[in-house]
C-alpha cells in the first residue's frame, strides 16, 4: 500500500450515501468508490440510484484500479420514520457493520418573505434534520461495532453555507435546517467520541446540482454565480471528493465535530474593505 493510499484510502471500508444518485451525493459515493469502498447509495427515485451506480462501476472498471470498490443501489427515503427503518433495514441485509455513513439527502424550499409557506418548514426539516438523526442513531450499534480507537467509524452530515453565513435567499427554512445539521454534527461528535465515531460535517457552498440547477445547470450561469465566489468559481467534484476521502480515510481519523466550509471563502467575506480600496 503506498502512502497517499494509506493515507486517503478507504479500501474495504462499506458505506452508505443518502441522496446518492445527483449532485454531492453522487460526488461523495464516486470519491468513496475510487478509494475502495463498497458504496451503498439510496434515494427515493430507485432509477436514479441504479443508473449512478451503473455509470460509477463502468467507470471503475475502465480505470481498472486496484483500489477500486463498488456502487450498489436501493430505493430509499428518510423523509419519514418508516423510510428510515426502511433504509436501516435493507443496510442490515448485507451488512454487519457500517464504517462510513454519510448523511447526503436534503430537500430545500425558496419563497419571498412574506410568502414562505407553513408546510415548507415541516417538509424540509423532516428530511434534512429529523430524518438525519434518525437514520444516525438507528445506525448507532452498526457504527459501533467498526469503529475502533486507531480507525474510527465516520459520520459526515451535510450541511450548507447557508446554515453558518445569514444567506437567506428565499430558502428560509432549508438555512435553517442546515444550521441545525452543524449544530447537531458537534453535539454527536462530543457524545459518541467515546464509542470511536467521528462526526464532521460539510458546509458547502455552491455545486452543480439538481438543487442549484436554476443557478449551475449550464456553464455559462455557473461562471456567472462563480464570479460572486471570493476564489472565483463554483465547486467542483474534486472539491468534494479530497474533503471526503481526507475525512474517512486515515488521515482524519482525529478530527471530529468540524464543518468544513466547502465554498471558496463564502464564509470569510464579509463585506467591503471598511476603507475603501
Amino acid at each position: 500500500m503506498g502512502y497517499l493510499e494509506e493515507l486517503f484510502g478507504v479500501r474495504g471500508k462499506t458505506a452508505l450515501v443518502t441522496g446518492g444518485g445527483t449532485g454531492i451525493g453522487r460526488m461523495v459515493a464516486t470519491a468513496l468508490a475510487e478509494g475502495g469502498a463498497r458504496v451503498l447509495i439510496c434515494s427515493r427515485k430507485l432509477e436514479v440510484v441504479e443508473k449512478t451506480a451503473k455509470e460509477i462501476n463502468a467507470s471503475l472498471k475502465v480505470s481498472n484500479a486496484q483500489t477500486s470498490g463498488s456502487v450498489e443501489a436501493f430505493q430509499g427515503d428518510v423523509g419519514s420514520e418508516e423510510g428510515v427503518l426502511s433504509v436501516a433495514a435493507a443496510v442490515r441485509e448485507c451488512c454487519s457493520e457500517l464504517d462510513i455513513l454519510v448523511n447526503n439527502a436534503g430537500v430545500s424550499w425558496g419563497e419571498p418573505l412574506g410568502k414562505f409557506p407553513y408546510f415548507a418548514w415541516s417538509k424540509v426539516l423532516d428530511v434534512n434534520v429529523t430524518g438525519l438523526f434518525h437514520l444516525t442513531q438507528t445506525l448507532l450499534p452498526e457504527l459501533k461495532a467498526s469503529g475502533t480507537m486507531e480507525d474510527p467509524a465516520r459520520v459526515i452530515n451535510l450541511g450548507s453555507i447557508m446554515g453558518s453565513t445569514p444567506i437567506g435567499d428565499g430558502a428560509y427554512s432549508y438555512s435553517a435546517s442546515k444550521a441545525a445539521v452543524h449544530q447537531l454534527t458537534r453535539i454527536l461528535a462530543k457524545e459518541l467520541a467515546r464509542e470511536h465515531i467521528t462526526f464532521n460535517g460539510f458546509a458547502p457552498g455552491p455545486f452543480q446540482s439538481n438543487m442549484t440547477a436554476f443557478a449551475t445547470d449550464t456553464e455559462e450561469k455557473a461562471a456567472f454565480v462563480g464570479k460572486g465566489v471570493p476564489l472565483g468559481r463554483i465547486g467542483r467534484p474534486d472539491d468534494i471528493a479530497g474533503a471526503t476521502l481526507f475525512l474517512c480515510g486515515k488521515g482524519g481519523a482525529y478530527v471530529t465535530g468540524e464543518v468544513l466550509a466547502l465554498d471558496g471563502g463564502i464564509h470569510v467575506a464579509t463585506g467591503t474593505n471598511l476603507f475603501g480600496q
